[in-house]
């Protein structure tokens, strides 16, 4: 068995390692050196988990009690030792089950060295710090059982946990890893979009013929079932299936061929059936209680446009055109997402035309001859849109971090409110490299107070900015927001004073409800 002291070992190798290779090579030869059962355990507490990311249990706890070493002579502890007290604080319940996980651990605690205690509090504390990331620890599992990395990168968005993977790759090699496939109630990144603005391009790319889908303003969700089990992700992989009940019922009710796996999107309707704000749509996925009575007065309209596996068999890799018949096949025809073949640009700009009269974002454009790339984005999917814009004004600006350390990055935007200005939003998208340089001299120019994070300015630049929606916003005095903001062109043409007013934006606000639902009082 192998001594948790080793494990510590590797650990303080791992933060006295420079480069990323000799990290990466340090990993795998301490998971080639280990049992087959220690291996999971050893990935999991590698990523400074407890347990793999695929199991639920969780330690509830926040550390190890006050190390103090034991007299009595004991065994040194073992990476299995560790894996079975975590178990045991995992599974404590009742009446007393603070005191008995303190007692478990305090006896986890007695048995380790001063080390051993330090990385024991690590994992508990869920940081390692030993320049290891998920990443890192990934292709370490590749190197150690000579798995081609790409192969292995797409084994761990189907199996959702590297632990998996690792396991996969020592007991049956690239072989094994390389027939990974996807599995229920394991939820894949979604595939993305390219964006995009000519038809003719998007005919072009897709070989002179291309599937359109209205691109709803809802919220993507990720639809799993087998037998009466059924769970629904958004995009973010969060687990929602408590906040949609009738997305359950709907699955167990009205849809055949599970187990399988269905991409689609919600959105919250009012009661003439209109599409409501995306704003409004959220307070459907934070609640948690109360639940009935709110899918009551805020019904969904379900709207699928992919299948990823049907009757328990992946069709990840299957052409698109194939996965949407299929899919037609698992709903019977129904809840499905508006959908048109065309060949050229006036058709395709008909369709968008009554997406967006629909009051929806506009079109998707996907080839009919492409596979379902999890997390994947390119050209064989496109999302067309028209962008609203106005003219903001920036009154502040955030110091740049990551690769923008040194820049003036997020830009705090602002329109007319009298002689003022009224926040509406922030945005540190649109601009290249060079723009972001030549901006940040710019605002230094115009600096008037800097608490070291951010720094006001005097209100002199206007740009044009694309936003998909204007929302309500509890943040900013004007009591209004720009979701999705992105900075389209500098207006040097313009000044201040012509910059679009705060009445103008409540106009706007107002105006999307001639295609939209409203839940809520105007402002």
């Amino acid at each position: 068995m192998t001594a948790f002291a080793d494990f510590a070992a590797l650990g303080r190798r791992l933060e006295r390692a420079r480069g990323r290779l000799e990290k990466r090579d340090e990993v795998a030869r301490f998971l080639t050196s280990l049992a087959p059962d220690e291996i999971p355990t050893a990935v999991a507490f590698l990523a400074a988990r407890a347990f793999p990311s695929s199991d639920s249990r969780v330690l509830g706890v926040r550390g190890l009690p006050r190390h103090v070493a034991s007299a009595a002579v004991s065994a040194p502890l073992s990476l299995m030792d560790v894996a079975e007290a975590f178990a045991d604080v995992a599974a404590a319940s009742g009446a007393g089950v603070r005191r008995a996980r303190d007692e478990r651990l305090a006896r986890l605690a007695e048995r380790a060295s001063p080390d051993e205690y330090q990385f024991l509090n690590r994992i508990i504390g869920g940081e390692m710090r030993t320049g290891v990331s998920d990443g890192l620890l990934l292709e370490a599992i590749a190197a150690a059982w000579h798995v081609d990395l790409p192969t292995a990168r797409r084994a761990a968005l189907f199996l959702g946990d590297l632990t998996a993977v690792a396991a996969l790759a020592a007991g049956g090699g690239a072989a094994a890893v390389a027939g990974a496939s996807p599995r229920p109630f394991v939820p894949l990144l979604p595939m993305l979009a390219e964006i995009a603005d000519d038809f003719g391009a998007v005919l072009a790319a897709h070989g002179g013929r291309t599937a359109l889908e209205y691109k709803y303003d809802g919220a993507r969700i990720q639809l799993h079932r087998d037998g009466d089990r059924v769970q629904v992700w958004t995009r973010r992989l969060s687990d929602v299936t408590r906040s949609l009940p009738d997305v359950v019922e709907i699955a167990r009710r009205d849809l055949t061929g599970a187990p399988f796996i269905l991409d689609g999107e919600v959105v919250a309707l009012d009661a003439a059936a209109r599409p409501l704000p995306f704003q409004e749509l959220m307070r459907r996925f934070r609640r948690v209680h109360g639940v009935e009575a709110l899918a009551r007065e805020m019904p969904l309209a379900l709207h699928f446009f992919d299948c990823l596996m049907a009757d328990g068999r992946s069709l990840i890799d299957e052409p698109y055109a194939r996965r949407w018949q299929t899919l037609t096949g698992i709903t019977g025809g129904r809840y499905l997402a508006e959908r048109r073949l065309v060949t050229d640009e006036a058709d395709a700009a008909a369709f968008r035309a009554a997406a967006l009269a629909a009051g929806h974002e506009g079109v998707m454009a996907k080839d009919l001859a492409s596979t379902y790339e999890p997390g994947g984005r390119g050209k064989r999917w496109f999302k067309l849109k028209t962008a609203e814009t106005v003219d903001c004004v920036i009154v502040a600006v955030d110091r740049g971090s990551g690769r923008r350390v040194g820049w003036l990055s997020n830009y705090h935007l602002a329109v007319r409110d009298g002689d003022g200005f009224a926040d509406v939003g922030k945005t540190f998208k649109g601009f290249t490299d060079a723009q972001f340089v030549e901006m940040t001299a710019r605002l230094w120019a115009l600096a008037t107070d800097d608490d070291g994070y951010t720094v006001r300015v005097r209100p002199e630049i206007v740009v044009e900015v694309e936003y998909n929606e204007i929302q309500k916003s509890p943040t900013y005095a004007s009591g209004l927001a720009l979701r999705f903001a992105r900075i389209a062109r500098i207006r040097d043409d313009k000044s201040p004073g012509q910059a679009t007013t705060l009445a103008e934006l409540r106009h706007l606000y107002e105006r999307q409800f001639q295609t939209k639902g409203r839940a809520t009082d105007p402002v």
